[in-house]
């Protein structure tokens, strides 16, 4: 008969294992434990242990979403859009602009977070009502990682100011733009930030 400490051992990682076999840092593992993105369990001595099945799900989305590679020398746009519609209009629009970008997508906050991590974009434009996590989250969590913020960041959403402001708010300076996505103020920025980038 199989003992069960040792089937409970091959079933569950640690945060440490999981950040090891995921190619992350510890605390971005203890983040995902924390807002629900990885399912974990606590030990009696108070320790967390994830689910192989879980990390695994999560190691083979990482190879979808990271599998491509991206050219260093073109300027990187991270776009992080739950709607597919809003994602196809802005691949459409930077299509038109035919500017030296690499357009990058994410559904929501956790996929953008696996992206900013892997491919360090230069610009991030990102909505903020998503489900698994959400803008805000996502924000604060680069703003709270030094080496992370080296990407300027635009918010595009539908909620009002009282409404962010109701959830929080965002970090000072962070430029904020109503809905429907504003193309005539991005494309100037976009414009500007990535010539200048590649004349660098």
């Amino acid at each position: 008969m199989n003992d069960p400490s040792k089937m409970a051992t091959k079933s569950f990682l640690s945060t440490r294992q999981a950040a090891v076999k995921l190619g992350v840092a510890l605390s971005t593992v203890q983040v995902w434990v924390e807002t629900g993105i990885l399912p974990a369990w606590k030990t009696v001595g108070g320790h967390r242990r994830i689910p192989v099945d879980a990390v695994e799900t999560i190691r083979l989305k990482q190879l979808a979403v990271l599998g491509t590679p991206v050219d260093p020398e073109l300027f990187k746009v991270l776009v992080v859009e739950d709607d597919p519609v809003q994602r196809e209009l802005y691949r459409l629009q930077f299509a038109e602009w035919a500017l030296p970008i690499e357009m990058l997508m994410a559904e929501d906050g956790f996929v953008g977070l696996l992206m900013i991590g892997r491919q360090e974009p230069d610009l991030i434009i990102t909505d903020l009502a998503m489900p698994n996590m959400d803008g805000f989250s996502m924000i604060r969590r680069l703003k709270s990682d030094s080496a992370a913020v080296r990407a300027t960041i635009i918010v595009v959403t539908a909620l009002s100011p009282d409404e962010i402001k109701a959830q929080g708010g965002l970090p000072p300076g962070t430029p904020v733009y109503p809905k429907p996505i504003p193309f005539a103020a991005l494309r100037p920025l976009i414009e500007y930030m990535s010539h200048k980038t590649v004349a660098v």
